[in-house]
């Protein structure tokens, strides 16, 4: 089952911040329920709390249409061609399936693999290194870097208050009518927000839907409790933290990882562990794309660690480096990594650009 939670429009959000040049007067707020009404945001019983604010930015039929559409939309990339969906393929949990790592305006190789999107309403910081620490502010890091969008804010709007259609999708998304950075960066938050994925085979045997795991799956459970399950923790199979899980450096990239938005030693090469939700189909692995299977993850865990300062005491306890897995484990694993695939949310139409 899931709970239901439901967030009204209330006289506070007439206060909403929408940027410096925000002069116009405001809709009632019985007009606008009823011209925009909100989407019905579900939290599934097995889910923690929301870390994002829906009462500072409620999901509403024409936000979330706006910020759709924004998300597709090349226009906010400077060659015009490049959008958020062309890294984020939503058959593939929004990754950039097959792709080691981004791709830029103009054929640019990025430093970073694509990560996929989903229950972001649910996360603290983003990307590989926390360089954001909230969902809104989250789309200015890939916008702005020269290896992927490569584009101004001003020049954004200027070209979406030159659009006849973006104007109107703007004004019917928002009180203030105002075609603005905040505005836009709320809208995408919408679109993005709604991105739940929580109807997986695990998921059904954990809220005791009917679904039950086959011995080997149960196996894999098993081993993932007792080996993986400290890092990958609860319903988000990440527990946010930073790691150096003892990739060896790659040259090409020198990513020092989270000590590049901190700028302590000791977050050197550490990096955001990632959600195991659709592992299955986020191919290639890791911050870097490095590994193509989910054999070649468990075979670097089990005999491919790298010692160094910052490695995760997790992987180096009692003279074992790493995690030491059977061959027979490994498969366990990859087995029950795959109940964890939502057929549901890849094909989910409200999230499709077509």
């Amino acid at each position: 089952m899931w709970k239901k939670i439901t967030y009204l429009i209330c006289i506070n959000l007439l206060l909403w911040s929408c940027g410096k040049d925000d002069e116009g007067g405001y809709e009632s707020i019985t007009n606008q329920q009823e011209e925009n009404k909100e989407l019905d945001f579900q939290i599934p019983s097995n889910f923690p709390e929301l870390t994002y604010d829906l009462t500072a930015n409620p999901p509403t039929e024409k936000g979330f249409e706006l910020g759709k559409k924004l998300f597709y939309d090349g226009k906010l990339s400077s060659d015009g061609v490049v959008s958020c969906g062309f890294c984020h393929i939503q058959d593939f949990s929004f990754t950039h399936h097959t792709h080691i790592v981004s791709h830029g305006v103009n054929g640019i190789l990025g430093t970073r693999n694509a990560q996929p999107l989903h229950n972001m309403a649910f996360m603290k910081e983003f990307t590989w290194d926390g360089a954001a620490d909230h969902l809104d502010e989250q789309p200015i890091i890939p916008i702005t870097a020269e290896v992927e969008m490569n584009e101004s804010f001003s020049n954004i709007i200027a070209k979406l208050k030159g659009d006849e259609v973006y104007v109107e999708l703007f004004k019917e998304a928002f009180e203030n009518d105002e075609v603005n950075t905040d505005n836009m960066l709320k809208a995408i938050s919408q679109f993005l927000v709604m991105m739940v994925s929580a109807e997986s085979k695990y998921d059904k045997v954990e809220r005791n839907e009917g679904a039950v795991f086959t011995e080997e799956e149960l196996a894999g459970k098993a081993v993932f409790d007792q080996k993986c399950a400290s890092c990958h923790a609860g319903t988000l199979f990440t527990d946010q933290s930073y790691r150096n899980n003892g990739l060896p450096l790659d040259l090409e990239y020198n990513d020092i990882g989270r000590e590049r938005v901190t700028g302590l030693a000791e977050d050197h090469r550490k990096f955001k562990v990632p959600s195991l939700r659709n592992i299955e189909i986020t191919y290639p692995y890791m911050h870097d794309g490095r590994f193509a299977t989910l054999k070649e993850v468990l075979d670097f865990y089990d005999k491919g660690v790298e010692v160094s300062e910052t490695l995760d005491p997790l992987l180096q306890q009692e003279n074992q480096v790493g995690i030491s897995l059977t061959e027979e484990e490994k498969q366990q694993l990859i087995t029950y990594f795959k109940t964890l695939t939502d057929t549901n949310f890849l094909l989910d139409e409200r999230f499709a650009e077509f």
